[in-house]
This record gives structure tokens, C-alpha cells and sequence, in this order.
């Protein structure tokens, strides 16, 4: 099982940077990163809320299933 995750698709489109995005919800820029990358092994829902808010987006935009 794949999740992508397509955050760098969403900050192109909205014409953000990540340090700018990880200002505004309150992580660090290499959390925000990492996030990213999908090197990450979870992401709390509060922290989802918020990039979504800030992006204006739904959770379904920032990630995918992909299967195997």
C-alpha cells in the first residue's frame, strides 16, 4: 500500500513556499519537508487541518492511494 503525497503539487499551484506555509501553521520547515517527501510514517489530522486551511484544499487533494 502507496500513499502519495502531493503537497509540492499544491504549494506550486497556490504559489507558496514551504517555509512560508510551515510559518503559518506552526511546524518546522523540515518537518514540513519531510512531510513532503513522504518520508513520514504519519501526520496528525490537526496538522493536516491546517495545511489544508491555509491551502484552501481538501485532504483528498494533498494525498493519493496508489496501488500496488
Amino acid at each position: 500500500m502507496t500513499i502519495i503525497v502531493r503537497l509540492d503539487v499544491m504549494l506550486a499551484t497556490r504559489k507558496m513556499k514551504s517555509k512560508d506555509l510551515a510559518a503559518k501553521i506552526g511546524i518546522s520547515e523540515q518537518n514540513l519537508s519531510l512531510l513532503k517527501s513522504g518520508k513520514v510514517r504519519g501526520v496528525r489530522f490537526e496538522t493536516l487541518a491546517a495545511i489544508c486551511k491555509e491551502l484552501d484544499c481538501q485532504p483528498g487533494d494533498l494525498l493519493e492511494f496508489e496501488k500496488p
